[in-house]
């Protein structure tokens, strides 16, 4: 009987897994990598997905205020009121601004200045986001159609405002929009959509 136990044992031992030693080299390894990895993702989404944009001035109080950052989609193209949007112009020395649509192209926006109402395509827009009512016509003589391939966007704060009523911006060919608006980051307070 002495000679089945040793025999037992043998396939015990067999059937055990040999332990394999940890390398530290190896982790350290799988670390790096996964870190690299991640940076460069992180990279190729915000160099042509996204990009985080620092808001300057006050053109957009209450909505948005100095020193926010937001996070703006270079995909978005399909802009429609409401939107709120960065883009570029000559006027401002290709510095980014931030504005809010409020029409698109083939629709007549007009201002009534005394009475501080925008209306689009003969409808008054309930504008529940603006500091104070549109009072500030800068050069604006409206009605204005938008023509093709552009928006008519003004600030959210509109008697401080530079926008589309000033001829030096007018109306903004969509390709100078840099994107979207989807996300505050900052204040911490804040974070989240912006509407």
């Amino acid at each position: 009987m002495e000679d089945k136990q040793p025999a037992a044992e043998e396939k015990t031992k067999e059937a055990e897994p040999e332990k394999k030693e940890k390398d530290p080299k190896g982790d350290a390894y799988d670390w790096i990598e996964s870190l690299v990895t991640a940076i460069v993702a992180c990279i190729i989404i915000f160099l042509f997905l996204f990009r985080v944009v620092n808001v300057q001035g006050s053109s957009m109080v209450p909505t948005l205020r100095e020193s926010d950052k937001i996070v703006i989609s270079r995909l978005a193209r399909d802009f429609r009121y409401g939107d709120i949007v960065v883009l570029t112009k000559t006027a401002f020395d290709d510095e980014s601004i931030v504005k809010r649509v409020i029409a698109t192209e083939g629709q007549t926006i007009d201002i009534d200045f005394d009475e501080g109402i925008v209306t689009v395509d003969g409808e008054v827009l309930q504008e529940p986001y603006i500091a104070e009512k549109t009072k500030r016509q800068m050069d604006f003589n409206g009605p204005v159609t938008v023509p093709e391939g552009c928006i008519f966007c003004m600030g959210d704060n509109r008697n401080a405002s530079t926008d589309s009523r000033r001829s030096i911006i007018g109306m903004i060919d969509t390709r100078c929009v840099l994107g979207r608006v989807v996300l505050r980051l900052w204040p911490l307070n804040k974070i989240g959509a912006v509407k």
